[in-house]
C-alpha cells in the first residue's frame, strides 16, 4: 500500500507528501485523534483558513454539525476532496471500530455548514453508496491514501462516504 501513496505525492511539497506517507502509521492516527481539539481551536480562531497542518496539498475544512442527542453545534476538522461545487468526506475516524460522532450526526439531520478557507458554506449531506460511493471514495484516496488503510484496520465497520452539497 506504502508504494502506491508514493505515486501521488507528486507535484506536492516534500513536507505534505511525507504527511501523506506517514498516515498510514498506527502512531500517526493516534497523534491525529490527540491534536485534533487543536486543529478545531485553530480552525476556529483563523475563520476555516488553517486547518490539518495548514497545507495547501491536504484539502481541509470544519464541519459543523447538530449533534443527534444534544441538538448542539458540532464543530470536526476534516480532509474533504472537492467534487464540483461540494465535497467528499468519510466517515474514517481513524480505522477506529466505531463511526464517528459527527457522521451519525450527518446520518440524523444532513443539514451542516462547511468553514473552508474562510467561507462559511451551509450544506446537505447525502451518504453515498454504490457506484456514487466508489467515485467518490476515489477522490477521498487520491487527497488522502491512508483512508485505505483505515478501511483495513476499521474491520467489519462500512467508512461512511458523504457528498457535501451547498444548499443556498
Amino acid at each position: 500500500m506504502l508504494s502506491g501513496s508514493v505515486r501521488h505525492t507528486v507535484g506536492m511539497s516534500r513536507l505534505a507528501g511525507r504527511v501523506r506517507l506517514l498516515g498510514h502509521r498506527r502512531w500517526f492516527a493516534r497523534l491525529g485523534r490527540a491534536l485534533a481539539p487543536v486543529d478545531r481551536a485553530l480552525g476556529r480562531l483563523t475563520r476555516g483558513r488553517v486547518v490539518a497542518l495548514g497545507m495547501r496539498e491536504l484539502p481541509s475544512m470544519l464541519l459543523t454539525t447538530t449533534g443527534r442527542r444534544t441538538g448542539r453545534p458540532r464543530t470536526q476538522p476534516l480532509l474533504f476532496a472537492p467534487d464540483g461545487d461540494g465535497y467528499a468526506v468519510v466517515g474514517s475516524n481513524w480505522g477506529q471500530p466505531h463511526q464517528p460522532a459527527w457522521a451519525l450526526n450527518l446520518v440524523a439531520d444532513p443539514l451542516a455548514v462547511v468553514t473552508v478557507g474562510g467561507r462559511r458554506v451551509p450544506v446537505r449531506a447525502t451518504l453515498a453508496a454504490g457506484a456514487e460511493r466508489e467515485r467518490l471514495l476515489g477522490l477521498l484516496l487520491a487527497v488522502w491514501p491512508a483512508y485505505e488503510t483505515y478501511r483495513l484496520r476499521a474491520g467489519d465497520r462500512t467508512l461512511m462516504v458523504f457528498r457535501l452539497a451547498p444548499s443556498r
